[in-house]
């Protein structure tokens, strides 16, 4: 006799009272038990995935400030049985051949890393729905480890005084964005953390979660030269012929096209758009606006018209 398993509850049917939000990963929210669900449809397909900090701590001694990104993280949700794995992939070990037996050798060689765990709650035929509030509520960004790494005490992320920041909580074509009050709780023995708190034993910020789908084929990197005033960005490529090294070297840049690529001057398909914060006061911020807009004077030297902007953020932008 066949046995449902205790998923097979319809996604549609689970969700049924929750609001929802569509876009490039699905989010559910339960107003009733304060839960963030998220319907992932595709598995074991790569993604970016990156944190932030939207409020901070506010000591540079410390080094958790406003705004501060994490690492941006390659990863992929995979199924195993009743459990989906975040797991973050290996970038730093590849094998660029083109035989795919050669790449998966080194792909099993070197470790990768799970990150979060989930139970399936509901399932489709071509999708899966997990409750994400438990990671959402967790230290990701590597918070507690900062404090204790500047002797300023040890802490935990405590989830009885955290919660889902709904504001922006938002999914979108191409992103999935995702926000939590994470409280951190326990000994603030640090003089950086007294002076910037109200309770050093009580450290509140916000963390952002962003899910980023990755771009299209055509972006096509350069080689590091030690001379272009770049830094690099290596990895080891195990196919590299036994006379050269194994360190591949790029360096980090936009990507920038033509409209009109045989133009001599043209504008940009998507130009490079640098936002300033909006809380920054005069004159401050006509000075940081006109000296990163000289930045355009190089690219239209290299035959682009407007393509690198400085706004000022829009209010009410996401």
């Amino acid at each position: 006799m066949a046995v449902s398993p205790v998923w097979a509850e319809t996604i549609a049917s689970f969700t049924k009272n929750m609001q929802k939000q569509a876009g490039f990963i699905p989010v559910y929210y339960s107003s009733e038990d304060d839960k963030v669900y998220l319907q992932i449809e595709a598995l074991d397909e790569p993604l970016l995935f990156q944190s932030s900090l939207p409020h901070g701590v506010g000591s540079n001694d410390i080094g958790l400030d406003r705004g501060q990104l994490g690492a941006t993280r390659l990863v992929q949700f995979e199924r195993y049985g009743n459990k989906l794995l975040l797991k973050q992939l290996n970038t730093e070990y590849r094998a660029s051949a083109d035989n795919p037996a050669e790449r998966a050798s080194i792909d099993e060689a070197f470790a990768d890393s799970v990150i979060a765990g989930f139970t399936i709650a509901a399932s489709d035929d071509d999708s899966v729905l997990i409750d994400y509030t438990s990671q959402l509520l967790s230290d990701i960004h590597g918070v507690a480890e900062r404090l204790k790494g500047r002797q300023q005490g040890s802490f935990k992320a405590d989830p009885q005084r955290s919660g889902v920041y709904l504001p922006r909580t938002k999914a979108f074509p191409l992103n999935t964005e995702l926000e939590a009050l994470v409280t951190f709780g326990g000994k603030g023995t640090g003089a950086y953390l007294r002076q910037v708190t109200p309770d050093a034993d009580s450290v509140s910020v916000h963390m952002h979660h962003s899910f980023i789908a990755l771009p299209d084929d055509g972006y096509e990197p350069r080689e590091f030269h030690p001379f272009s005033g770049y830094w690099k960005h290596s990895w080891q490529d195990y196919s590299a012929p036994i006379t050269e090294p194994l360190e591949q070297a790029y360096i980090r840049r936009h990507r920038l096209a033509k409209k009109d690529p045989s133009a001599p001057v043209s504008e940009a398909v998507e130009p490079i758009v640098y936002y300033l914060d909006p809380g920054i006061p005069e004159p401050v911020m006509s000075a940081l606006r006109d000296g990163a807009s000289w930045w355009d004077q190089a690219f239209a030297a290299a035959g682009y018209k407007n393509a690198f902007q400085v706004k000022v953020l829009p209010e009410g932008a996401d």
